[in-house]
């Protein structure tokens, strides 16, 4: 049976709706203020629960992460498991070929002249280049609309999409990106992977009994 594009965004609804709110706002930051007010506001706000936390936080959008937890889905669902290292892989790949058609500097370098103002996480080896998107919230975006596709209890949207917001900010606490390259990233994240959705789970492959199977079963 085909899944029209209308029933993915249906699908996603609790995690979209909020999502789109959430992005007006941005958007209206974005407006008001510059890239250096928002940069220093973040980064002016830090304690040393933060700083210990954070770098936990901003695992949950690292690669890894997602092919762990397609490696769990595969001991239950192929189908499962394929979605989401496949849209983790479209996602990741669209970030990396536009990080390196912007070239742009990360705070460190953007900032080389006020560095002693600057916050940094000790523990964290902060970047320099190819700031723009954020490639850890691209994912995290990524994860939170598949997450949510799947969900029998949509309750589970806004709670994905939290967590998708917390890496978002972590990417900013953490001095690795600006708030735009995070903006950036959750909106690149949610439209690939609704298009990925849509392309991939209408194939008819995918759709097979022994796809729906997994190591386990």
């Amino acid at each position: 049976m085909k899944t029209s594009m209308n029933e993915v965004l249906r699908r996603i609804k609790s995690f979209l709706i909020p999502y789109l709110v959430i992005l007006c706002i941005c958007l209206v930051i974005k407006l008001v203020y510059t890239k250096a007010d928002i940069y220093f506001a973040v980064n002016a706000h830090y304690s040393p629960f933060a700083d210990a936390i954070e770098p936990y936080v901003t695992d949950i959008g690292n690669g890894w992460t997602c092919i762990a937890i397609a490696a769990m889905f595969a001991l239950f669902s192929y189908r499962k498991a394929f979605l989401l290292v496949t849209a983790w892989g479209f996602t990741s790949i669209s970030a990396q070929i536009l990080k390196y058609i912007f070239d742009a500097p990360r705070p460190k370098l953007y900032f080389k002249d006020q560095l002693s103002r600057i916050h940094f996480v000790k523990t964290v080896k902060i970047l320099s280049l190819h700031s723009f998107p954020s490639g850890h919230t691209i994912t995290a975006f990524t994860m939170a609309v598949i997450f949510t596709y799947w969900s029998k209890n949509k309750a589970w949207g806004p709670l994905f999409l939290l967590i998708a917001v917390m890496v978002g900010y972590s990417r900013m606490y953490l001095s690795e990106h600006f708030f735009e390259d995070v903006t950036a990233g959750s909106v690149i994240g949610v439209i690939l992977t609704v298009i990925w959705l849509y392309w991939l789970d209408n194939k008819s492959f995918i759709q097979r009994p022994k796809w729906q199977k997994g190591l386990l079963n």
